[in-house]
């Protein structure tokens, strides 16, 4: 017996939402649109952020170059197992900002080309300009290959936010009025102030509310790869971006895909939503922390038989404390996996010392929190990418292929 995942009810609220934004091939073709370099930094500008990103690319100018650490160490790719490197917590404009001055003063690291941002799509963020340059010094001047943002269901948002999907759907949400015109999903399980354990929970029709966040972001600033961290905000995100080819998603580690058992389970939601050229909107799966190097192996060669196209599985090689055991470090594991000839991309959420803020209290804070605190978060990236930098270089010293982001390549 075959029990389908999504009824028809909730097809046709999902349809529904998305024909209010337009359909799939507008909402396509507004994301490439707001994708453009140069519109981009001409709305960064009316925004106040030009300044910014002129000195951002500057930076850019010192950083250091792949061809070079190779040519002075010998490096020759040798072995099967790509490395794609990757680093968390790139939180909004400003620290980002601060991170690229400090790598650029460094002169010796090569830079990431998967960024990750766990930073609440508040209206302010999304429409003020800050999201908008965060993705232009992100993609457009770093060439960094993805940049994910986070949607975090418990987000207060203006309740006339709530009302239109609410009017668009059919569905009804429960809220709390917040102040200030803003109003927030009601909670029940314990965690942070945006949903327990940075998401989780999404109760009942809530799905809608994640959907609608990510459309109206994508919109506005071109984002394009989203965090996903539910079993049915995933199943929802797999039907409605069936027709939407230029937007992905990224299933977080908090969706606790510890073993091989839950990674069949999410094969099982891919496959039911597939798009019509066979592709799964899904571009990269979270292996958790609990997972051993036999166990990510193995996942990756059930992924590999499973017929699906290419889906990337990435590994934690060290966490801020508040977010697993202390002390944890997988970077021998990964060396395990990459050399039994296995893909990984090897994701930074600490440099593995204590640092202020170097927890989850960061992705957690208002906006005016974190731009006053723009250097302290920014000093937590840089030594992420320091950490990053030496584990890759490591990688291609054994003879792997690994991935940084354009900037670090000299053409």
């Amino acid at each position: 017996m075959h029990f389908k995942l999504l009824s028809d009810k909730d097809l046709k609220a999902i349809d529904a939402l998305l024909d209010s934004y337009g359909g799939a091939k507008e909402i396509s073709e507004k994301i490439e649109s707001m994708r453009d370099y140069e519109t981009r930094k001409r709305i960064a500008g009316e925004k106040e952020f030009g300044e910014m990103l002129e000195k951002a690319v500057g930076y850019t100018k010192n950083f250091a170059k792949v061809e070079d650490f190779v040519e002075k160490n010998g490096i020759a790719v040798t072995k099967p197992g790509i490395c794609t490197t990757q680093v968390s917590g790139f939180q909004a404009a400003r620290p980002t900002f601060d991170c690229l001055k400090r790598i650029a003063e460094n002169g010796g690291v090569l830079f990431p080309t998967e960024m990750i941002s766990v930073v609440a799509l508040t209206e302010n963020y999304v429409y003020s300009g800050d999201l908008l340059s965060t993705l232009t010094m992100a993609e457009n001047i770093l060439g960094a290959s993805k940049f994910c943002s986070a949607n975090l269901i418990g987000t207060p948002l203006p309740e006339e936010r709530f009302a239109r999907v609410e009017k668009v759907t059919g569905e009804k949400f429960e809220r709390k009025d917040v102040g200030n015109g803003l109003s927030q999903v009601i909670l029940k399980n314990m965690g942070t102030a945006f949903g327990n354990l940075g998401g989780v929970e999404v109760g009942n029709n809530n799905h809608l509310i994640y959907l609608d966040g990510i459309t109206r972001a994508a919109l506005a600033t071109g984002a394009n790869f989203f965090l996903n961290p539910s079993w049915s905000t995933i199943v929802a995100a797999c039907y409605y971006a069936r027709e939407i080819p230029n937007l992905s998603f990224k299933i977080s580690m908090l969706l606790s895909t510890q073993n091989a058992i839950q990674l069949r389970m999410l094969l099982n939601i891919f496959k039911e939503y597939l798009r019509s050229d066979g592709t799964t909107p899904i571009y990269e799966i979270n292996i958790g922390n609990a997972a051993t190097a036999g166990t990510f192996i193995q996942c990756f060669d059930e992924l590999e038989a499973s017929g699906l196209p290419k889906i990337y599985l990435a590994a934690h090689i060290r966490i801020n404390p508040d977010l697993g055991m202390a002390d944890f470090n997988w970077t021998e594991s990964a060396f395990k996996v990459l050399d039994a000839g296995k893909d990984l991309t090897i994701k930074y959420e600490s440099d593995g010392e204590s640092r202020p803020y170097d927890t989850m209290e960061a992705y957690f804070l208002s906006d005016e929190e974190r731009n006053e605190k723009a250097e302290l978060i920014g000093d937590v990236i840089y030594h992420k990418c320091i950490r990053c930098d030496k584990d890759a270089k490591e990688i291609m010293r054994k003879g792997h292929e690994t991935k940084f982001a354009r900037v670090s390549y000299r053409k």
